[in-house]
């Protein structure tokens, strides 16, 4: 029998889209695998321990941090986002659930996000005009959870100029239309 399955993007496509508005360039990323982090009640320090000795960043509140392989964002008390390259984890709680043995609960997520990496001049005004973050007076780095036309997401400051959006992959084309309708409203 033939191999007939193939992976399809958020968006429904064989390959990432992307589109360009103005000055803003949208990006849907594939390449990024995604799993949740919580420490298990009185095993954080254990948590801490095993992920600055593995390069996994699990930065404060409200906080992005990308390392050499990891990157990770804070989404809740003790609980985390960490992006690695699909390429090397597409099964990435099968790669990094040996780094915290039990002191930590694992959860693919992946599969339930869509990514847009959103790069342009003047993010500053796109972004107050999708959803309540002061983008503006926010520090690279800054990571929040959000709603963008009744949509939650989490919305990442990488610099001034390159912004990353999660939001529900179920979502992906409304989000995707939600960007594209704000970015041509602008110019």
């Amino acid at each position: 029998m033939a191999d007939t399955l193939h992976a399809l993007t958020a968006l429904g496509q064989a390959a990432p889209q992307t589109r360009v508005i103005g000055p803003y360039r949208i990006e849907e990323r594939f390449d990024v695998a995604l799993a949740s982090v919580a420490s298990r009640r009185g095993r954080e320090a254990e948590v801490a321990s095993a992920a600055a000795a593995a390069g996994i960043p699990l930065p404060g509140p409200a906080r992005f941090t990308a390392g050499p392989l990891y990157a990770g964002f804070w989404v809740a008390p003790e609980m985390w986002f960490v992006e690695a390259p699909f390429a090397s984890h597409e099964d990435i709680v099968a790669v990094v659930k040996p780094i915290f043995g039990e002191a930590a609960s694992i959860t693919e997520q992946t599969d339930a996000w869509v990514r847009f990496d959103v790069l342009g001049t003047n993010l500053a005004a796109l972004v107050e005009k999708l959803c309540n973050v002061d983008f503006a007076r926010a520090a690279d780095g800054y990571a929040t959870r959000t709603v963008i036309e009744h949509m939650g997401c989490y919305l990442i400051r990488h610099t001034s100029g390159a912004l990353t959006i999660y939001g529900g992959r179920s979502s992906a084309q409304s989000l995707l239309h939600a960007l594209e309708v704000t970015a041509a409203s602008l110019l």
